[in-house]
């Protein structure tokens, strides 16, 4: 499975790894994926999230009804 982020969209980008000589080889930078649970209770469940770490502190700021509507919004299933 890719290193996404369910809320915010979060996605490996790609750069270059420079050496002490200067040589450059490609690398990819990965978001901090954590995988996450949830009490949601307006459906009575648990759900599970896989957010990244910006994307929790979204979720403490406003609330996870809200975060789980944008969720179904971008078109990832709970």
């Amino acid at each position: 499975m890719s290193a996404h982020c369910q809320l915010t969209g979060a996605r490996p980008v790609f750069g270059n790894k420079i050496s002490h000589s200067h040589r450059r080889t490609t690398r990819r930078f990965d978001p901090n994926i954590q995988n996450k649970r949830y009490w949601l209770p307006g459906e009575g469940r648990n759900v599970r999230l896989r957010l990244s770490a910006r994307a929790i502190k979204t979720v403490d700021a406003i609330g996870i009804e809200a975060a789980v509507a944008r969720v179904r919004a971008r078109g990832e299933s709970v």
